[in-house]
């Protein structure tokens, strides 16, 4: 049995939306856009989302609009994509990483104070695997010292904090909609935020600087091409509508895997803290215990046709971090702890409990031999 890593949950529905672009003249800028940002804007309780083509993207531009600029530091945590760090590069900042709680891969809040400097200017928390950052004693640092917060919540749409929605607890937050995501659309992002004059500088940053009141070939300031094409937003739309039901799907799936992990000694199923109200299931990652060899195990589902992936690398263990900045494996004890020892399985919410079941089986065998 093939199982893949991830699988997106594409239906007729979805196939049809972006047909009925294609039969339009509008194949970038057009209603769709619109549509889909009200729409998602709606959905999460905000005044404002602005649809751009990555996840990435929209932290580049959330970095602009928190004035980061040479030599400013942002805070953050090195146990996560590359470019919740990357983003602040881009704008000649520097990436401050602080330590994680080992139990939820988040960053770790008691650690923020000791990080910040007279150059601090922005905190930029992970919501890692779907699952909010501790949001409320980051957000009590931040105001006292004055800085902007960033939600990087591209893995968490759909998750709640104590109740309320990831996306909503910051100065603006982004989403991402790669094909593994709890939505897609294929390519792309949203930028959220209560910011009305945020939002006027998104809307210009995304369509290379263009203002409101700009002619087509003039631009008020330095802009990149960072538009949501039509078929893309169309694509988001059709899989908005479905989105209770593709959080239950994948949460159906994690639920299955959880009562086969817990019968497997040497592993560990995701811990979910007290905070979180609601889990977004992103992907499903365990945590190999002692005497465990993580890579081992990974050679063994391999073979059986099964792929898995060391989850996540460290930022800062990354070669052009490590040469750039001079950190050093025992920088951050826990971030290389769970770097070295979680494992993410297949996941999606098209998975069916057999898959679930034979990819739990082997892992069984591979626990007897790593």
């Amino acid at each position: 049995m093939h199982i893949p890593m991830s699988s997106p949950d594409i239906t007729a529905a979805e196939i049809a939306a972006v047909n009925a672009v294609l039969s339009t003249r509008w194949l970038s800028m057009g209603p769709k856009i619109d549509e889909f940002e009200q729409a998602f804007a709606a959905q999460l309780g905000v005044q404002h989302a602005i649809g751009v083509n990555s996840g990435t993207s929209g932290l580049h531009l959330a970095m602009i609009a928190a004035g980061i600029s040479d030599g400013d530091e942002v805070i953050t945590p090195s146990f996560s994509f590359i470019a919740s760090a990357n983003c602040v590069l881009y704008e000649r900042g520097r990436p401050v990483f602080v330590d994680i709680d080992p139990l939820t891969g988040n960053m770790d809040p008691s650690r923020i104070a000791e990080a910040i400097t007279e150059r601090t200017k922005a905190i930029i928390p992970v919501h890692a695997f779907g699952q909010p950052a501790d949001m409320d004693p980051l957000l009590a640092i931040a105001r006292a010292h004055n800085l902007c917060v960033i939600e990087d919540a591209c893995e968490a749409f759909g998750a709640e904090y104590k109740g309320r929605r990831a996306g909503t607890l910051a100065d603006a937050a982004v989403f991402a909609f790669y094909p593994n995501k709890q939505m897609t659309t294929g390519e792309g992002g949203m930028i959220v935020t209560d910011n009305a004059a945020w939002a006027g500088l998104f809307n210009s940053l995304r369509n290379q600087g263009r203002d409101v009141f700009d002619g087509w070939l003039n631009h008020t300031r330095l802009g990149y091409n960072y538009r949501m094409d039509e078929m893309s937003a169309a694509l988001g739309l059709a899989q908005l509508k479905r989105i209770e039901e593709l959080l239950q799907k994948r949460a159906q799936v994690a639920a299955w895997y959880n009562e086969r992990i817990d019968e497997i000694p040497g592993l560990e199923k995701p811990y979910i803290a007290p905070t979180t109200t609601q889990m977004s299931w992103f992907v499903y990652v365990i945590r190999c215990g002692a005497g465990v060899d993580r890579n081992s195990l990974i050679e063994h589902l391999g073979e059986q046709g099964i792929p898995s992936r060391a989850y996540f690398t460290p930022i800062h263990l990354q070669p052009f971090y490590q040469q750039q900045f001079g950190w050093r494996r025992g920088d951050l004890p826990h971030t290389e702890q769970a770097g070295d020892t979680f494992l993410a399985l297949p996941f999606s919410g098209v998975m069916t409990e057999e898959q679930v079941e034979y990819v739990c089986e082997k892992l069984r065998e591979g626990v007897a031999q790593a």
